[in-house]
């Protein structure tokens, strides 16, 4: 694959600009919704039931194109994938904003998700290959940690601002002008590549295959709110896409070009940090959709006094991320930082299972919001970087493919698991006579506790599987041959012996 021209520093820089931008408002976009649903669901004439659609049908068309999408990105070029995405993702959120129908709104979600897709796949690729100076990188990264961190707690934020100030429209409306000012910039400054070709892994019953399996693992997550974990539906759409994703494995296992050589998961950091990616998501994601909901349902918060109760989360994750993970990362390594990280989000969380029914910000609300902030803002540098451990530039875009879909199903599964199990646990609370804000809080508690799980098991799998790495570039990259410790086709962890 030849690479992309080197630019120079301002460059590079505001080439990354224009990626954390895309990153930023994608993660946003999965989040900000939350909060404008019900403003939805009395305009448009949503029934409860169908509501959820509203955001089933963008995490749909995000998760099940991810794969693919990284893939292409490494096939046809990475920067042609990004600029494509951003341009579907600018004009659905567009006409999401303009639409005056229930299947408007639910169709034009669905192609933001695959716009946000195909350019969300690929941007990570991009930023291991422009930046070659080991602090640069940190500090790059450092910038995205940030926006994975704090991108769903400023989404709220902005949801109820956005919501409650003008009206839900604008809550699409917002990306358009983001967009297209990124648009002109990434055709600029980001760095052209030719890619591959697709001759060397256009495999089309293989992308049919992975697609079509990930989509349909997506929808039965989403779905399992509205069905039932022990329902028809759920367990025949389930088995469905196991089959799909069964056959895409012996697929790839036996192509001559296979869409995702399986080689790519020798890398124990790659495989490793994808779990870890995957549990920390579940975790994090679904509390801070849990814990707005607690403060609305069963604290009495307002939309907006929800969003700007999320405000020292986004601080904290902020000053963390872009002001300590990259010197802490290169001066303790990767993995140890991501271990400590993993055990503030940790106690944050346990904190959260002593919230009452009517608490006080200052003690129950906060020290939780400014932990998990910071454990988070150090956590998704550290542990996207160490995904990216790859043996060759050429699997870049599919390394951060695989990262995204991670995060994806993580943070769909864990949101459909635990909204599920909140709400049964409070339904049985209720059915024995618990008053109803105790029930609420109840359900919630128990929701938290599995979040802190999750967090917990994500530590286990960072410590046992992980193995430390220099922090640098790719292999391949400008700097690589000064980097002995980054990982090569010979030594695929990445570690000097």
């Amino acid at each position: 694959m030849s690479q992309p021209a080197q630019a120079s520093s301002g460059n590079r820089w505001l080439a990354f600009a224009v990626l954390c931008a895309m990153q930023l408002m994608v993660v946003i976009d999965i989040s900000i919704v939350t909060v404008s649903l019900r403003s939805i669901q009395s305009d448009l004439g949503f029934a409860e039931a169908r509501l959820a659609w509203i955001t089933n049908a963008y995490t749909i068309g995000f998760g099940g194109l991810l794969l693919l999408s990284g893939r292409l990105g490494d096939l046809i070029g990475r920067k042609r994938m990004f600029v494509s995405g951003l341009a579907l993702f600018t004009v659905a959120s567009a006409l999401c904003g303009a639409s005056q129908t229930q299947e408007m709104l639910i169709t034009m979600r669905f192609l933001q998700g695959v716009g946000a897709a195909m350019a969300y796949a690929v941007i990570m690729g991009i930023v291991f290959t422009i930046f070659g100076n080991p602090a640069e990188l940190g500090k790059a990264m450092g910038i995205s940690g940030f926006a994975q961190a704090a991108g769903a707690s400023i989404g709220i934020l902005a949801g109820g601002l956005l919501t409650g100030g003008i009206n839900w429209h604008w809550v699409f409306y917002i990306n358009v002008p983001i967009g297209l000012v990124a648009l002109l910039i990434a055709v600029r400054s980001v760095p052209s590549d030719r890619g591959m070709g697709l001759d060397k892994g256009a495999d089309f019953v293989g992308a049919v295959l992975v697609t079509t399996g990930m989509m349909f693992a997506v929808y039965t997550i989403a779905t399992v709110a509205e069905y039932g974990w022990g329902s028809g539906h759920t367990i025949g759409f389930g088995l469905a896409a196991v089959a799909l994703l069964g056959a895409f494995v012996g697929r790839v296992a036996t192509a001559t070009q296979p869409l995702v050589p399986l080689s790519i998961f020798r890398s124990r950091n790659l495989s490793g940090g994808n779990a870890v990616h995957f549990l920390l998501v579940g975790g994090t994601m679904s509390f801070n959709i849990l814990i707005a909901l607690y403060m609305q349902e069963s604290a009495g918060y307002s939309p907006a006094e929800t969003g700007f109760a999320y405000l020292p989360l986004a601080v904290a994750a902020g000053a963390c991320s872009v002001a300590l993970s990259a010197r802490l990362n290169m001066r303790f390594g990767l993995r140890n930082v991501l271990i400590a990280s993993l055990g503030l989000v940790l106690v944050g969380l346990l904190l959260a299972l002593r919230v009452p029914t009517d608490p006080t910000y200052a003690l129950d609300i906060l020290p939780t919001a400014v932990l998990l902030g910071a454990g988070s803002g150090l956590a998704m540098p550290a542990v996207i970087m160490m995904s990216m451990q790859v043996s060759s530039p050429s699997e870049a875009g599919l390394a951060s493919g695989l990262a995204g879909s991670a995060g994806t199903v993580g943070d769909s599964l864990g949101i459909a698991a635990l909204t599920a199990i909140a709400a049964a646990h409070t339904q049985s609370a209720l059915d024995s006579g618990t008053e109803a804000r105790t029930a609420l809080t109840d359900g919630f508690h128990l929701s938290f506790g599995i979040a802190a799980a999750l967090v917990a098991a994500a530590v286990v799998v960072a410590f046992t599987v992980l193995r430390e790495v220099p922090m640098g570039p790719p292999p391949g990259g400008p700097m690589a041959e000064d980097m002995p410790g980054m990982p090569s086709a010979a030594d695929p962890e990445g570690v000097t012996s």
